[in-house]
């Protein structure tokens, strides 16, 4: 009995777990996941939860990267250089998360993806 309600527990567990990491931590699978699921409802997308749960994974995502290139700037070495007020489209940004192999997206984060998509977009001319 005992073992029967742990092996429930972990299990549960296992399946929280995704939820309660930080902002900009879920990996690329997931959050691609969640997007492809949403743009299937079409406009009832509007009604879900995940809504928010991904612009709060790519708002954290964005700012993580944005302290690290303030850091970088400060040492002489960005690693990329977008221009000031760049905005960010999200379909070209899910094109780049897309363009990441199935078996690689669940071993990268939010974090990882967007730094690399910044990095690649506005590379520093010198």
């Amino acid at each position: 009995m005992f073992k029967r309600v742990f092996l429930m527990l972990v299990t549960s567990l296992a399946l929280v777990a995704p939820a309660l990491a930080a902002p900009g931590d879920m990996n690329v699978g997931l959050f691609l996941a969640k997007a492809d699921a949403l743009q299937a409802k079409g406009p009832m997308a509007m009604f879900s939860g995940d809504v928010d749960l991904l612009k709060a994974e790519g708002k954290a995502a964005a700012e993580a990267y944005k302290a690290r290139l303030i850091k970088e700037r400060a040492a002489g070495r960005p690693s990329s250089c977008p221009p000031p007020g760049t905005g960010l489209d999200t379909n070209e940004l899910l094109g780049f998360l897309r363009s990441y192999s199935a078996n690689i997206r669940p071993r990268v984060s939010m974090k990882q993806a967007m730094a690399e998509f910044f990095i690649k977009k506005y590379p520093c001319r010198r």
